[in-house]
């Protein structure tokens, strides 16, 4: 059986935890900033766990993650 590719463009936007969830960065965060609020930009920093709905297909970009 052959190893299976890792989806390169996945491995670089996501990362797993030491409990094994997945963690992504979030979005809004490119252009547009100044008339959003400082309280928002700075939650944008932060990453966030990846829907529950959403971690077999993210599992299977990233197998060997």
């Amino acid at each position: 059986m052959p190893k299976i590719k890792t989806k390169r463009g996945a491995a670089k936007r996501f990362k797993v935890t030491g409990t094994g969830k997945i963690v992504r960065a979030k979005g809004w965060k490119s252009h547009l900033l100044e008339w959003k609020s400082s309280k928002r930009r700075r939650k944008l920093r932060q990453g966030t766990v990846v829907s529950s709905a959403d971690v077999p297909r993210i599992r299977r970009l990233i197998p060997y993650l």
